[in-house]
């Protein structure tokens, strides 16, 4: 089953809310808030907010950041949101890439291999807290001392984890661990600090689908994919769309068209294309920003039955 989230940032109580509102009511899978500290609001008060007003929808940040976040204190948070929704936080942890988070916490981005270090140890001691476990880890990239979190326990006995990011070793991490894996198609981090290199070639998503698969095994089942939708286009005219967002993202029309990070052209074709990604990568998941929600909510409403679904619109 093909499921949509939404990603969206506080800027007031009341517009706040009320998305999150519309969101359960349209029926999509999750709210989600980014965790960016300095620029955004805090993912895990807003969230609290929206869970008092909602009673289904699954609430997360999207995504933590390893490299700034300190593990039991992450792990408050997440179980804090778990009991206030009755069961409905999610924790997503990436590795981090912006340079001024760090700089603004007085420390400088470590190289890839730190960060990929700083990931796993923040990871597996949130995990183990939430699950209950005492956590002691000395270093060199987290330190904790028999952490515990006692209180507030989450609802949850498992809850539910998802590794954002592109970087290979932790793709292969994700195969084993995670339950959820977010693709965002995006590369290196370009010279501002912010933007980024795209990778939407189908090769790029094929590799990193191998290692996800490498990863897993010796599990039952590798674990779910998940994409982040870049740019929505709902129009008459793909080929044209594609043109104008190829050079928008410094990509081509044919990457455009096909890949899980873009929806463009009508919403039959937009659910074709879901219906190929899933049969080629395996992308059942997918979260849209707050600016594209009219047009997700609409794919929403036919991805439940309100006009057409995925495997329909794929014949």
């Amino acid at each position: 089953m093909v499921t949509i989230s939404i990603q969206a940032n506080l800027t007031d109580a009341k517009s706040w809310t009320a998305l999150a509102q519309r969101c359960e009511a349209a029926g999509f899978d999750a709210l989600l808030a980014p965790d960016h500290p300095g620029t955004v609001a805090s993912p895990f008060v807003a969230l609290a907010a929206a869970a008092s007003v909602t009673e289904r929808i699954g609430l997360g940040s999207y995504v933590s950041h390893a490299g700034i976040r300190e593990p039991l204190l992450l792990a408050s948070d997440v179980a804090a949101l778990d009991v206030l929704s009755d069961g409905r936080s999610r924790l997503a942890l990436g590795a981090g890439h912006t340079p001024a988070e760090w700089d603004m916490l007085g420390s400088s981005r470590p190289d890839v291999a730190g960060r990929v270090q700083r990931f796993t140890a923040v990871a597996e001691a949130c995990r183990a807290l939430l699950a209950g476990d005492e956590v002691t880890v000395d270093g060199p990239y987290v330190y904790a001392r028999a952490a515990r979190l006692d209180s507030p326990r989450p609802v949850q006995s498992r809850v539910p984890f998802t590794f954002g990011g592109g970087n290979s070793a932790l793709l292969r991490w994700a195969g084993r661990h995670a339950d959820v894996v977010a693709l965002s198609g995006l590369g290196r981090t370009l010279a501002d600090g912010h933007s980024h290199e795209t990778r939407w070639r189908g090769e790029d998503i094929d590799w990193q689908v191998e290692l996800i698969e490498q990863g897993a095994v010796d599990r039952k089942a590798s674990p779910p994919r998940e994409a982040l939708v870049q740019a929505v286009e709902i129009t008459d005219d793909a080929q044209a769309a594609a043109h104008h967002l190829a050079e928008r993202f410094g990509s081509t029309e044919r990457e455009v068209l096909s890949s899980p990070y873009v929806w463009v052209g009508t919403e039959d074709e937009i659910l074709a294309a879901m219906a190929d990604h899933e049969r080629r990568w395996g992308i059942t998941r997918y979260v849209v920003r707050e600016p594209d929600l009219d047009a997700a909510e609409s794919l929403v409403t036919r991805l439940h039955g309100g006009g057409g679904t995925v495997q329909q619109a794929a014949h």
